[in-house]
């Protein structure tokens, strides 16, 4: 079991102690001594256990094949620097951090700080997940609410001696089990979504669900039809309008009439002027 020990979880070094990899890693001697999974909830879809060993599989694959680096070309891992790590260990502490964090579009950071709740990954991306809890005090109610926050817009990260506990009723695979990303907290409520998916991008969707209520309900000679119950977001909006041409919104009508007014407005910058700046 030494392999387990250099699993490196996107460039930070993570030892597993022989007694996990146990828990999920069984021998069976009577066929070749082959090593299996035991515990098959370790394969649920987003479980962390089921992303390290996916991660380790791979790393192994590759071990095995470095005459051939030059021909195995990689995505850029995302990794959140020594600020992630943080986030990692204020979570375990249960200790709130505080945080110098500039967004897009701003010049100037916001000083913040936040019980850090959950790391999420998307589009090679980390997210933290800050809850903000304010106790009622001087007329003002109770306050309680989340946001996300991505590390690589983290310009300064500490961890400071405030302890939090966790809300026992959180869970964080439900919190951002309706939203196709990281955005939850936009308003929007989760509602039936059916989408026509043109040539090949039908079969890129059967082998890629947008989401894990994805069904296929009706085909045609060049086309099929999804059904998704989800929140439409700006990201959902965003990663449709990305496909151009190859999808096409059915319903609800006020989503489809948005990325016909966003497509519209995208070719239009197309149309010719008579001055036209080209950097050269």
């Amino acid at each position: 079991m030494e392999v387990w020990n250099l699993l490196v979880l996107h460039s930070i070094a993570t030892k597993m102690p022989l007694r996990t990899s146990s828990a999920y890693i069984d021998c069976d001697r009577q066929n070749a001594y082959q090593y299996y999974i035991g515990n098959d909830y370790v394969l649920r879809e987003d479980s962390i256990q089921n992303w390290m060993l996916s991660t380790l599989s791979v790393n192994n694959v590759i071990g095995e094949s470095l005459s051939l680096q030059d021909r195995i070309l990689l995505q850029e891992v995302p990794y959140g620097g020594e600020y992630l790590k943080m986030a990692i260990d204020a979570m375990k502490k249960g200790v709130r951090v505080a945080v110098d964090y500039r967004k897009y579009g701003t010049d100037r950071p916001n000083h913040l700080d936040f019980e850090p709740y959950c790391i999420k990954m998307f589009k090679q991306c980390w997210y933290v997940l800050g809850h903000f809890h304010r106790d009622a005090s001087d007329g003002k109610p109770e306050s309680n609410y989340f946001g996300v926050f991505s590390f690589d817009r983290i310009l300064k990260m500490s961890m400071t001696d405030i302890k939090f506990q966790i809300d026992p009723d959180f869970d964080a695979q439900t919190y951002f089990d309706e939203c196709y990303g990281v955005l939850v907290g936009d308003g929007t409520k989760p509602e039936r979504i059916v989408i026509r998916a043109y040539g090949y991008e039908r079969y890129y969707i059967r082998d890629l669900p947008i989401h894990k209520t994805q069904r296929e309900i009706g085909q045609g000679e060049n086309f099929a039809d999804f059904e998704l119950f989800m929140r439409p977001t700006v990201d959902l909006s965003g990663h449709l309008l990305s496909r151009g041409n190859q999808i096409k919104v059915l319903s609800p009508q006020w989503l489809a009439d948005e990325l016909h007014d966003m497509h519209m407005e995208a070719a239009f910058m197309y149309e010719p002027e008579e001055e036209e700046n080209v950097p050269q």
